[in-house]
């Protein structure tokens, strides 16, 4: 069986002071109701969002110029300004990138840098807390609109923005041609989030909302966004807590040899190899042949944060260890069975079938088999593979895909997670969850699985958010979901968490699930965190 580390597709003027938006009547019809709009005077301009029964959207919002031509790897500039009222009613185009998981789209938009804010309809006798979605995908896939804030912002009392940010080659490319006067370039994705953070500073009071309260929160590639904007100097105090969901700041992200590396390999597949023509080469390269190129996670082409020496100086996992993050509270955890994922996507492939598909056919869903786990074993972790599978034989009662989940969470999740949380906590007020409900709704695209996924990669995401492709939620889930909302927002609210922070001899970690989520724990017994510590050292 070829062995593959992830399958193809397996993966974001001042303002008005209001304490709440105006609500205007729109036009008189039969369905007035629907046809209500919410009207807020931003600094660009008046926006005109829906009104639900107990929530307000505004869709849609530039929050900077489209990175179009010229703008194309160059730092966001400032968002237009209009007269009149913007229509604020429909999602702004995702920006550009393939199919990746069920809650993505394809795109091959640049005008891209939208922004979405959900706000409670009842007034408010203070302004509400901010919570900013920084969302997943490996920085290669997503956009904010999937990810509806409704259930936040009305279950927490918050405001809730989510946001796109330019993504793969077109927000990562870190080629030395690109490089401004500054001789940097890279990480413009980054630099997206952070003029969001900008806008959300100077336009919060508008909605409802404080800028003196705001809270970044992200999953997968939003967690590792977190992260970067921890250590970013540019993001300093632009948000005062942080959350962080299936990643870790313990993991290093790209050094500038190696992304220079990946940015040129990159420009020779797109066909800009002239030495003096390079830059205008790709500037003049189609969005679709850009996105085909940097491909899907395992194609060689590593995307994501660099260490630039501005946006970002130095890797965030190193300045976690050296207390160079912004100092601000941090809820961090990740899910029980997070790589059962990517087990399901080896399976989706068809690799691991007898006869493996022809490139023109669509796969069939195999089963991993005793003999192949321990090949994956072997092909993942080479001469030191037998100490793994000693500490993860194959259990009869179990399918052999689970028992490879548990080896790909508890090597790429729980311990730097573990790790992580542990360094959060000897510098700022740290709380630590691990999400668990073994009935996660899964997505309602594709075949079903053919082992329990479990609470899997992106499970928890239907109990934060209003989203389309998952199953509902159980009444019990239902419970869950507003134990989740209440946590999160509460942490927002006050930077607590409702259970015992890490650190000073606690190592407290709250188990999210079953009848609205309680008890604990040994979580560095239970995911062989001394194991793995001491094996990649």
């Amino acid at each position: 069986m070829t062995s593959i580390p992830y399958p193809r597709w397996v993966f974001a003027l001042g303002a008005v002071a209001l304490l709440a938006p105006t609500t205007v009547a729109g036009p008189a019809t039969a369905d007035d109701d629907r046809r209500s709009a919410a009207v807020v005077r931003t600094d660009q301009g008046a926006v005109r969002g829906g009104v639900a029964a107990d929530h307000l959207s505004f869709q849609g919002i530039p929050y900077a110029r489209p990175p179009l031509g010229p703008l194309r790897w160059a730092p966001p500039q400032p968002g237009p300004i209009w007269t009149g009222v913007r229509d604020a009613t429909r999602p702004g185009a995702a920006c550009a990138q393939l199919k990746g998981l069920p809650m993505d789209a394809p795109s091959e938009s640049e005008d891209c840098l939208y922004l979405n804010v959900t706000t409670p309809r009842s007034a408010a006798r203070t302004p509400r807390p901010v919570m900013v979605w920084l969302h997943g995908g490996d920085f290669r896939f997503g956009s904010g609109d999937g990810y509806g804030g409704q259930r936040l912002a009305v279950g927490g009392d918050v405001i809730v923005v989510t946001l796109n940010y330019r993504l793969g080659a077109l927000g990562f490319l870190a080629h030395p041609a690109l490089a401004g006067a500054d001789g940097i370039t890279g990480n413009f994705g980054l630099q997206d989030q952070q003029a969001a953070l900008r806008w959300v500073r100077r336009n919060a009071a508008a909605f409802g909302g404080d800028p003196g309260n705001v809270t970044v929160f992200g999953q997968s590639a939003g967690a590792t966004s977190v992260c970067a904007q921890l250590a970013a100097p540019a993001a300093a105090g632009l948000f005062h807590r942080a959350i962080m969901q299936s990643n870790s700041c313990a993991n290093p992200v790209q050094t500038r040899a190696d992304a220079v590396g990946a940015a040129e390999e990159f420009a020779r597949r797109v066909g800009c190899t002239a030495p003096a023509a390079v830059a205008a080469c790709l500037r003049a390269a189609d969005p679709a042949r850009l996105v085909e190129t940097a491909g899907y996670p395992g194609a060689g082409m590593d995307l994501g944060p660099v260490v630039d020496g501005r946006t970002l100086p130095v890797d965030p996992a190193y300045a976690l260890t050296t207390g160079r993050l912004h100092p601000v509270p941090v809820l961090t955890g990740m899910n029980r069975h997070e790589s059962r994922l990517v087990v399901w996507g080896m399976e989706r492939s068809g690799l691991n079938c007898p006869k493996p598909p022809k490139p023109d056919q669509e796969p069939e869903s195999c089963p991993l088999t005793d003999e192949q786990y321990r090949d994956q074993v072997r092909a993942m972790f080479g001469d030191r593979a037998e100490e793994v599978l000693a500490h993860y034989p194959r259990d009869a009662a179990q399918p052999a895909s689970a028992t490879l989940g548990a080896v790909l969470t508890d090597h790429d999740y729980a311990e730097p997670f573990y790790s992580a949380a542990m360094a959060f906590a000897r510098r700022v007020p740290t709380f630590a969850y691990e999400f668990a409900d073994e009935d996660a709704p899964f997505f309602t695209e594709g075949p079903e699985p053919t082992f329990p996924v479990g609470a899997y990669h992106c499970a928890e995401l239907p109990y934060l958010f209003t989203v389309d492709y998952a199953e509902t939620l159980t009444p019990t889930q239902r419970r869950l979901s507003d134990t989740m909302v209440r946590t999160w927002t509460d942490f927002a609210r006050t930077g607590r968490a409702g259970w015992p922070r890490l650190g000073g001899g606690s190592s407290y970690v709250r188990v999210l699930a079953g009848d609205g989520g309680s008890g604990t724990n040994d979580f560095a017994a239970a995911h062989k965190y001394g194991f793995w510590r001491s094996f990649d050292r």
